[in-house]
């Protein structure tokens, strides 16, 4: 149980390193793009398949996201990132920022989801 506990705080590190290289000026744009799309997807209220999905709603919180920091790492200079470790201490302990239009965003998308499938139901039994 501890290796997960280590993991877990491993991984909120990451994605605070990544929270704050973003706004670095020395990460290229295609990073940026990326690392954004990471943080924000991360720090989503909301996730992508919710968690009450058995098996699918983790895949998220266990694949998707540690691959997407270990992606967004590779892309960002060392050098910056050694400068967002410092950053990423300090904010660790005042919690997490919170992405309410991607949050939002993916809301939208499960309504349409969803609609779409009352509107093939009905239309199916109709």
């Amino acid at each position: 149980m501890k290796k997960i506990k280590d993991w877990a705080k491993n991984l909120k590190r990451q994605i605070f390193i990544l929270y704050f290289a973003y706004k670095d000026e020395r990460v290229p744009g295609y990073a940026k793009v990326f690392t954004a799309c990471v943080v924000a997807y991360a720090f989503s209220p909301i996730d992508l398949i919710p968690d009450f999905i058995p098996i699918l709603g983790y895949l998220d919180d266990v694949i998707i996201v540690p691959l997407g920091i270990m992606f967004a790492l590779k892309m960002i200079p060392k050098d910056v990132i050694s400068d967002c470790e410092v950053k990423a201490e300090e904010r660790i302990n005042n919690g997490k920022p919170k992405n309410w239009i991607v949050g939002s965003l993916i809301v939208l998308i499960w309504s349409v989801m969803i609609l779409w499938i009352i509107l093939k139901v009905y239309r199916f039994f109709s």
